[in-house]
């Protein structure tokens, strides 16, 4: 069983802001040599997170909407007191920190309309990492 590893890097311009991955993490798959496994695409932090949805504008501003609603700003939560993004924290957790998919005779699987994003919730601009590790033979 053979392992490679990639890791992305990149700028984001703060809240809810969506950055595809897609080219970069198919890139990965195809430098690695790996026919058949699996591919994790991973974010190190607490303010990130990994997500597949179609690359639609639509949707997209759909998706930041939901966000806004399922888990508002200035609700007076306790981790504020700390640094004012506890909001954030808890958009990052529902999402979650990962995603992993198929990787077959040397291609990501996914869907037609399915692209990979990662998702910058914390409140402002950051440097961001993410972790692409392709395992198979």
């Amino acid at each position: 069983m053979a392992v490679f590893t990639k890791e992305l890097r990149f700028s984001t311009r703060g809240e809810i802001d969506l950055v595809d991955i897609t080219r970069e993490v198919e890139k990965a798959v195809e430098e690695s040599g790996i026919e058949n496994g699996q591919v994790l695409v991973f974010v190190p932090g607490a303010t990130g997170a990994i997500v597949t949805i179609e690359h639609e504008s639509g949707l997209l501003d759909d998706f930041k909407r939901a966000l806004r609603e399922l888990v508002p700003k200035g609700r007076g939560y306790l981790h504020n007191r700390i640094d004012d993004n506890a909001h954030s924290h808890l958009r990052a957790t529902l999402l979650g920190a990962s995603e992993c998919f198929p990787v077959v005779d040397g291609k990501l699987v996914r869907g037609t309309w399915q692209q990979i994003f990662f998702v910058e919730l914390d409140v402002r601009p950051r440097h961001r990492r993410v972790v692409v590790q392709v395992v198979g033979e």
